[in-house]
């Protein structure tokens, strides 16, 4: 094995995700990581609500295609895009270290909080779970649904007049747009996604190159994704 192929989204946020795990793959394995972006139903499909064309599964069918049909060999994810259930013949191979989990508020002014936003402000999301939760602490708030990437997404402030956008601080940390943040907002205010800041490495079973990327699992990452996807698989096994 001199050369792995790391399947990827080709957002801005998912090749930065995955050119950084290529880095540390290379150390630890002194092998080469070609990247193989994918664009990925999710991606395609932008003025739609993801829950109505199926959900974050969108984000990861493609790739784990690639995976099964061996144009990759792993796959890099967010592993808040994972729907419940991993494919016959896949595994999750390694959780690296977890990023900051919480949801972060990005407003039109600096430092904007949201209690502080003013009355009836447009708030943007393109998360059901987050404009549940919006809704919850204020109210007021008229949520403005957004797709795109990050870089969309904020530009939306403007293009929109949105008072603010909720985005994952995880992905504006890895971004290098810390800065941008007004606050990280507290768990008890809005509950994070299920792994959320968390990466996920796929690969094959019964790969050898699968086992060999788990060097790069983190302990504490890996049991935070258990439960909390074991969790996330107990509420679909009740709905159902």
């Amino acid at each position: 094995m001199s050369t792995i192929r790391l399947a990827t989204r080709g957002s801005d946020l998912a090749l930065t995700q995955s050119r950084a795990m290529a880095t540390r793959i290379e150390s630890e394995l002194g092998v080469t990581v070609v990247l193989v972006p994918i664009k990925t139903t999710g991606d395609r499909i932008q003025n739609v609500s993801l829950a109505k064309i199926g959900g974050k599964g969108l984000f990861v069918k493609e790739i784990e295609e690639a995976l099964l049909d061996g144009r990759a060999d792993i796959a890099v994810h967010s592993a808040k895009d994972l729907p419940a259930a991993v494919p016959e013949g896949l595994s999750l191979v390694a959780f690296p270290e977890r990023a900051d989990p919480r949801d972060a508020l990005v407003g039109r002014e600096p430092g904007a909080t949201l209690a502080d936003l003013p009355a009836s402000a447009r708030v943007g999301t393109g998360s059901v779970r987050r404009a549940a939760q919006l809704r919850a602490y204020r109210p007021d708030f008229e949520i403005v649904p957004l797709r795109g990437n990050v870089a969309t997404r904020l530009r939306k402030i403007e293009e929109q007049s949105l008072d603010a956008v909720v985005l994952a601080s995880a992905g504006l940390d890895r971004l290098g747009l810390s800065d941008r943040i007004g606050e990280r907002i507290p768990t008890d205010v809005m509950l994070p996604a299920v792994a959320q800041g968390i990466l996920a490495i796929e690969g094959r079973s019964d790969d050898s190159i699968s086992r060999d990327v788990a060097v790069l699992a983190c302990a504490n990452a890996e049991a935070s994704a258990a439960a909390e996807r074991a969790f996330l698989i107990g509420l679909a096994g009740r709905a159902g």
